[in-house]
């Protein structure tokens, strides 16, 4: 799955969209992504100047937006109708930094898969080192619901 595939599943666009492609996916159980960590990113303007560095917020963003497809096509979600939204964020470890150049690569794995609340064990690795880990429990919610309530 290539980047406008992604657009069509996820409301994100640039500059939060995290995920570059998809590079596999087992409708219900498991899910890989791919983000390419650019020096482009506005985010190193401020963090930090000098020795950019990507954010572990980022990366769990990243995780959650790559976990976010897997529900939508799991749960056979109408596409441009929901959006999946955190609810919790569970023993989230980061191992070493990532900096511009790296290729970030994001592995979702279902513990528990519903409409209300989803479970999923994530990991974050580059060049097949662990970068980060973390569980996330998310929720699909109607993107009018969302607007209506903003």
């Amino acid at each position: 799955m290539d980047v406008r595939q992604i657009m069509e599943i996820l409301p994100h666009r640039y500059p939060i969209l995290l995920v570059d492609k998809i590079l596999s996916i087992e409708e219900g159980k498991k899910i890989v992504g791919l983000k390419n960590v650019s020096a482009n990113e506005p985010v190193f303007q401020g963090h930090f100047p000098g020795f950019p560095l990507f954010p572990g917020v980022y990366i769990l963003e990243a995780m959650a937006q790559v976990g976010g497809i897997l529900m939508i096509k799991s749960l056979n979600l109408e596409i441009g109708k929901y959006a999946i939204v955190f609810a919790g964020i569970d023993d989230a470890r980061f191992k070493r930094p990532v900096y511009p150049g790296d290729t970030l690569i994001l592995e979702l794995e279902v513990v528990s898969l519903k409409r209300t609340l989803s479970k999923m064990k994530g990991t974050a690795k580059v060049e097949g080192e662990l970068v980060a880990s973390a569980t996330l429990l998310a929720a699909a919610r109607k993107l009018e619901e969302i607007k209506r309530n903003a």
